[in-house]
């Protein structure tokens, strides 16, 4: 399989998988709004965990653009190969 047709398949698998992750995160969040309106309610409490929940997503989300931005995902097997020679040096050097 050629570059490009991976390609296409990770955005269409991402995109199915997205858009209804997406959907669900909305509506929830949609609920939420509604349960912060009316905190005389029992659910009043959840209110603090979500957001933390949601900072942490964000700074997850912004060292994965951050490292993608940086061409970190470009070349995945490269790594394994610089073990692998750093191995046989230090085994070299002993």
């Amino acid at each position: 399989m050629n570059r490009s047709g991976a390609w296409t398949i990770t955005i269409v698998f991402g995109v199915i998988i997205l858009i209804p992750s997406l959907l669900g995160f909305a509506m929830k969040f949609g609920e939420l709004i509604t349960l912060t309106k009316n905190v005389s309610d029992s659910g009043g409490f959840a209110i603090t965990p979500v957001v933390n929940y949601l900072l942490a997503s964000l700074g997850f989300f912004c060292l994965l653009m951050w490292a993608a931005l940086n061409g970190m995902f470009r070349d995945l097997e490269q790594p394994k190969y610089n073990m692998l020679e750093n191995e046989r040096e230090l085994d070299r050097n002993v």
